[in-house]
């Protein structure tokens, strides 16, 4: 189980663009891993903050290169590269680096609880397009702190809770994130069930006057719930599938989200 639960969670990152970019397991010192996920999302609707839902239709190919290392048994670093594809755009979107550090652990009867501390860092690697409904972002710059409470059960059960703030540069504006997650991990299978959800301070709506608008400042809320299925392949390979949901929000599209993807572990010998 110790295993598995050192790699699965790298999926989660990939599965959706908002899913906690972080998880509670550590993947152990010189060890890391590199997951390639590929993704679709069919928004039906479009919540248009004061406007409310409009009859907006989009479609959202991805790709996501994404890589995991633990620098020591307490401190882990991760690294993520998305390509994005809406209608006619299409090009790298934002590079985001994350650091996670082990503050405190207690082993019980049980099972065991640890507290984590971790700081993250976003910005576009492009210079993608502003000003339409198939924007494949804000080309926001974003600093993120966040503090995880995490319980894995000697069954292989766990939950966690994730939350912090997100500073974002001037237009965009600031955020508070959160997402609760609970799931099991077994020696082949790891499955799990999320609620995502982002709370943003002020901003501009979509449809908002005067117009035209800058799109960087737009406040984007949303309500996300999902889940992730993987199975382990071998020591070193293991595939996975995801299904998420947006079901309400502001300056964002309503609708579901799939995901697949592959898991190449790199363990110290």
């Amino acid at each position: 189980m110790k295993k598995l639960s050192t790699i699965v969670l790298l999926v989660c990152f990939v599965t959706s663009y908002a899913q906690g970019k972080i998880d509670g397991f550590y993947k152990g010192k010189n060890n890391g891993a590199v997951v390639l996920g590929f993704g679709f999302e069919d928004g039906k609707k479009y919540f248009a903050g004061g406007s409310g839902k409009l009859d907006l239709t989009r479609s959202v190919s991805y790709g996501n290169l994404f890589g995991a290392y633990g620098i020591t048994d307490d401190l882990d670093a991760n690294i993520s590269i998305p390509y994005i594809i809406s209608d006619d755009n299409a090009d790298f979107q934002d590079i985001s680096i994350y650091l996670k550090y082990r503050l405190f652990t207690f082993q019980g009867e049980n099972g065991k609880f640890e507290i984590s501390a971790a700081g993250g860092f976003s910005t576009n690697l492009t210079d993608y397009d502003l000003g339409g409904l198939n924007d494949i972002g804000q080309q926001a710059t974003i600093f993120d702190a966040k503090g995880l409470f995490h319980y894995q059960w000697n069954s292989g059960w766990f939950a966690t809770a994730q939350s912090g703030y997100s500073f974002k540069l001037d237009p965009t504006p600031n955020s508070i994130p959160l997402t609760v997650k609970t799931g099991r991990a077994t020696a082949k299978w790891y499955y799990d069930v999320y609620y995502d959800f982002q709370h943003s301070f002020g901003g501009i709506d979509y449809l908002g006057t005067p117009r035209p608008q800058d799109f960087r400042a737009f406040g984007v809320d949303f309500q996300k719930t999902g889940g992730t299925v993987y199975r382990s392949l071998s020591d070193t390979f293991g595939i996975y599938a995801s299904l998420s949901y947006v079901f309400d929000g502001r300056n964002i599209f309503k609708g579901p989200g799939y995901g697949v993807g592959l898991v190449y572990n790199i363990r110290k010998k």
